[in-house]
């Protein structure tokens, strides 16, 4: 009730700020993991192993983390709305032309410009939204905007199983232009962070400010916060290399035929499936993360869902029968994907305001560009050894994201400076 009431009284810009950030995260998801959708049928039309399937996807993470880094310093010159407006063009417009590919090498080019775009969206929303919203409700507002991942996710499934009835993967991918329509609204209807503003009019009046502002992004690499910088990186790493490794692999693994190591399902089948996967599992998870932070505080919250998740991983491994491998996964899908609205929370509370768009990116984009051999490793297990075994190394990458999260430092109640 209380929070309900706290709500109640956020300010219509904050809400702007929040549905903008939300609609770009759930739009990236959309456009990111249509390729995931439709993989079964690009491999046998475009006659590609999981390996290079795998490598494909590897591609789009590694640019990922460049477009992260590579936009958070976008997002600290120019500011936080302008650059989400340019990574959802980005990665809208590149999904649109992936629909266009007529090689393995043209469909690699597209989809790695499009990760640029995809790493730029994720820091630029969430520092929008964690510089614009009050102190007592900045956790729970980054959740929602992390939990529209799932709904991105879940309607790209829906389209791709509609599509795929009536037409090839290629009408699926130029499904993928409509997110650029979302950019006119935010340059009308969402305001620039004011802290943002102020900053920038505070270091406009002196050219020395303005030097150490260049600089000061080597502060995340000196003490307090190197050793901040380094939990947080190795934590997403290892978080990310688990769940790109899996969710990448989930929907082919459910569509391949037993034979080649999958599990025969239709492509309603799938499609059924990863709704249930999205809506029940990964939406609460990432929105529940936000509250459970609150009442657990920022690092015990990292150690829970992390754990989960490397328990619960060998289980939808093991599974067979359609119903355990919706219920199992479920659970798999709520543990091992809500651990990521803390990243936004704790890197927004660890880092100051003149590199925090920088810092995240580095820390969040950073790891996703490691962890981007994630799906050519599980793709080429997989070729091999079938991707259910696969599936193990993404549970002890989980075991090991837990391990690195009792590293991190509580910031729970932290006001932004």
């Amino acid at each position: 009730m209380a929070t309900a009431s706290a709500f109640s009284q956020v300010t219509s810009d904050q809400r702007r700020t929040l549905l903008a950030a939300a609609l770009g995260c759930m739009l990236d998801a959309f456009d990111a993991m249509l390729y995931a959708l439709v993989l079964t049928h690009i491999m046998r039309d475009l006659g590609m192993s999981k390996s290079t399937a795998g490598l494909l996807n590897t591609l789009t993470l590694l640019a990922s983390g460049i477009g992260g880094v590579s936009f958070g310093f976008l997002a600290d010159r120019i500011g936080r709305k302008r650059a989400l407006m340019l990574s959802i063009l980005t990665y809208s417009l590149c999904s649109f032309a992936s629909g266009l590919s007529t090689s393995i090498l043209m469909l690699a080019a597209f989809r790695f410009i499009l990760g640029l775009g995809m790493g730029g969206e994720w820091n630029t929303g969430a520092t929008l939204v964690a510089e614009t919203w009050p102190t007592h409700l900045r956790a729970k507002a980054i959740s929602i905007v992390q939990s529209s991942w799932a709904i991105g996710y879940a309607l790209a499934a829906l389209v791709a199983g509609i599509v795929l009835q009536y037409a090839n993967w290629r009408m699926v991918f130029f499904v993928g232009i409509l997110p650029a329509l979302v950019t006119f609204w935010i340059q009308k209807g969402v305001p620039e962070s004011p802290m943002w503003l102020q900053h920038q009019t505070a270091t406009a009046a002196a050219s020395v400010a303005q030097r150490r502002e260049q600089a000061s992004f080597k502060q995340i690499f000196q003490p307090p916060y190197a050793k901040h910088t380094l939990a947080l990186l190795l934590l997403n790493f290892f978080g990310m290399f688990a769940w790109w490794g899996l969710f990448t692999w989930i929907p082919p693994y459910l569509s391949l035929p037993i034979e080649q190591g999958g599990r025969g399902f239709s492509v309603m089948g799938t499609t059924t499936l990863l709704l249930v996967l999205n809506l029940v599992g990964m939406l609460p998870g990432y929105a529940s993360f936000g509250w459970v932070a609150d009442h657990l505080g920022r690092r015990k919250s990292f150690i829970l869902y992390t754990f989960m998740a490397a328990l619960l991983v060998p289980l939808y491994a093991m599974a067979r029968q359609s119903s355990v491998l919706l219920v199992v996964g479920t659970v798999v899908a709520f543990f091992g994907t809500g651990f990521f609205s803390g990243s936004g929370i704790i890197g927004s509370e660890i880092f100051p305001t003149q590199v925090r768009a920088r810092a995240l990116g580095f820390t969040y984009n950073g790891a996703r560009a490691l962890s981007s051999v994630a799906p050519w490793i599980i793709g080429w297990v997989g070729q091999s050894n079938g991707l259910a075994s696969a599936f193990y190394l993404c549970a002890g990458s989980f075991l090991l994201a837990s391990i690195v999260a009792t590293q991190l430092p509580e910031t729970k109640g932290k006001h932004l400076d």
